[in-house]
């Protein structure tokens, strides 16, 4: 709910479109319009260290995610074992759902970059998406980020039991692609972004000496991953 103040606040605000854009993609007005602008700024804009990018923000959204779906997951399976609530946990914050569930919220429209996202652009929509999140739960606290989860996104968009039949391990089907087309391949860490916890790999995959796409992420095998189904949408098969 938005108070009087707020709302005579808005109305003059220069990000007053902005706001009432949000509203109708998250269904409330932000308190703090500047983290969702920080939310949305690749770091291929960012020209000094003055302006933030949208990479710690990421950091903290993709743990939130991953705790709310984990918490759903864990009810809604009562007999599931450890292995398949982590599967399903996978399933469900993949870049190619994260990258999807970004264009049908709109997303993608707010998010800032210098327009040459080349390779890395298969991960940019979903690394807005997590980094959203983080705005939310800063801007709003966990129960706000833990309802926009659900109910806005993970129920209305999400069919659940349909992803649980699909197979995400990219990098198994990627080494059957290659014995299968006697093709060679390596994963190559090509950048460490960060320090501590904080730190991010950007990974390059080779198919026959060539780099066909890149992964960043926290953890370098999930970098391998995204970079693995980054190029499985490319490649023949």
């Amino acid at each position: 709910m938005i108070t009087i103040r707020n709302k005579i606040r808005l109305f003059f605000s220069s990000d007053k479109k902005l706001y009432k854009s949000l509203k109708n993609s998250l269904g409330f007005y932000p308190s703090n319009i500047n983290l969702y602008k920080q939310a949305f700024r690749h770091r291929s804009v960012c020209s000094d260290k003055t302006q933030s990018n949208n990479e710690r923000l990421e950091f903290l959204g993709d743990a939130v995610l991953s705790a709310v779906i984990a918490h759903y997951l864990f009810m809604r399976f009562p007999f599931k074992d450890e292995g398949f609530l982590t599967k399903m946990r996978s399933k469900i914050v993949s870049r190619t759902q994260l990258n999807q569930l970004a264009k049908k919220l709109g997303i993608t429209n707010f998010i800032k970059t210098n327009g040459d996202n080349n390779l890395l652009n298969s991960s940019i929509n979903g690394d807005a998406f997590e980094a959203l999140i983080g705005a939310i739960y800063i801007d709003k606290g966990f129960k706000t980020a833990n309802d926009f989860i659900l109910n806005t996104v993970l129920l209305p968009h999400l069919d659940v039991d349909k992803i649980e039949q699909t197979e995400t391990d990219f990098k198994s089907k990627l080494i059957e692609w290659a014995q299968k087309k006697k093709t060679p391949f390596e994963f190559r860490v090509k950048e460490e972004i960060g320090t501590g916890i904080s730190k991010q790999f950007i990974v390059e995959l080779l198919i026959d000496s060539e780099v066909k796409s890149l992964g960043q992420h926290y953890s370098k095998k999930r970098a391998e991953q995204i970079a693995a189904e980054a190029a499985m949408a490319l490649l023949p098969q």
